[in-house]
């Protein structure tokens, strides 16, 4: 790292801007430091990786610099990297892996590279380093079997292609990234470009369809996940996301992203949360 490299690109994004509740009032409380730890460390990478002005270069040495502060708290001290010291240190007192820190800045690094997609199967190893880390890191926190990697991994992947499809036209105008399976987007007579129109054609609609079912086979297998979780307070928390991931899904098959950010209203959120608390709650073994 040189000293003229800027490590953080701070977005005006936080929590409140996620489709799901980050460290929410389920969580006990000891441990909601170590949730924002992580979250805090997450967000400034994504912010590294998604600025439009910076070349790729400098942000691949940027999130370099991030890794090995996280990985052999090089550089301690360096106020660009606290967040990456910060967590460091809360993944040794909890004993957590490196690797569900670490793996999320493959996926960034892969992201200043590579801009396209052709399968579905290519997509999910992109989320697997992407996403599934969050739901990893989560498990491990709580003391919960990695046996259970499998049902966290489907519903995080489910959330991030959710998030793909719903910011798909502003990760393509201000990127030039589609993450639309470039296989499904030709059978369609489509282009990545499509998503600059006006509104969904049937070709881009057929696709987005496509990557919906997708999804939702996915959380066929997360649905499973609250109920295998032995921390009361993560079931209800899996259980509350399971739900909101279900509605996100529905509202896309009924609005268009082209058009819109299609999101949840405040009412749905609130009725997401009862619901999966009340569900997870009772679902655990």
């Amino acid at each position: 790292m040189t000293q003229t490299i800027e490590i953080e690109t701070p977005s005006s994004k936080g929590a409140a801007d996620e489709n799901f509740p980050v460290g929410s009032f389920l969580i006990a409380k000891e441990l909601r430091p170590h949730v924002a730890a992580y979250y805090d460390f997450a967000r400034a990478i994504d912010d590294i990786a998604d600025d439009p002005d910076t070349p790729a270069e400098q942000k691949i040495e940027g999130l370099e610099a991030m890794d090995a502060a996280l990985l052999t708290g090089e550089n301690e001290g360096d106020p660009q990297l606290a967040k990456a010291h910060r967590l460091r240190a809360s993944m040794i007192e909890r004993d957590i892996s490196f690797d569900h820190g670490s793996n999320l800045i493959v996926a960034f690094i892969q992201d200043c590279e590579k801009n396209r997609y052709n399968t579905w199967a290519e997509l999910m190893g992109y989320c697997i380093n992407s996403a599934s880390p969050v739901g990893r890191f989560l498990l491990e926190l709580h003391g919960e079997d990695p046996a259970h990697f499998r049902q966290s991994d489907a519903l995080c992947n489910a959330l991030q292609v959710i998030n793909h499809l719903q910011d798909c036209k502003k990760d393509f105008v201000d990127l030039d990234r589609s993450y639309l399976p470039g296989m499904w987007l030709r059978a369609a007579g489509e282009k990545p470009e499509a998503v600059l129109a006006d509104a969904a054609t049937p070709g881009l609609r057929a696709v987005i369809d496509q990557c919906l079912a997708a999804t939702r086979d996915l959380l066929e297998e997360a649905q499973y996940l609250p109920g295998l979780l032995y921390s009361r307070r993560l079931a209800m928390e899996s259980a509350v996301i399971v739900d909101i991931a279900y509605k996100l899904v529905g509202e896309l098959e009924k609005r268009d992203p082209v058009v819109e950010r299609v999101e949840l209203s405040k009412p749905q959120y609130l009725a997401s949360t009862a619901k999966g608390a009340w569900a997870g709650f009772w679902q655990r073994p």
